[in-house]
């Protein structure tokens, strides 16, 4: 699903102009980005979470050189699924 269909099927469920809805989706969106990049994690109750997880330093390989690479320690933004949302995909995928 595309950003616009999601605009597209919240008109129709609330009637509030398209436009407006993609710009609290985009704001939505910056906050969570900006959060993120903060390092502080975004928690929505029955949703999930939208956490950095740090990876840890280690040793990769450049195969088209075939040498040695370090990669360094980062963070990276991750999702995690509240229980209840992942038990709702759970059935539907089991269903199909």
């Amino acid at each position: 699903m595309k950003k616009s269909e999601i605009v597209s099927k919240i008109y129709h469920k609330t009637g509030i102009d398209k436009s407006d809805i993609s710009q609290s989706i985009e704001a939505f969106m910056e906050e969570i980005k900006t959060s993120l990049v903060d390092g502080e994690n975004v928690y929505l109750r029955g949703f999930g979470s939208f956490i950095v997880k740090k990876r840890a330093g280690k040793l990769g390989r450049n195969i088209s050189k075939n040498i040695p690479v370090n990669i360094p320690p980062h963070n990276i933004p991750a999702f995690k699924p509240a229980k209840v949302f992942l038990e709702n995909v759970k059935e539907k995928v089991l269903v199909k």
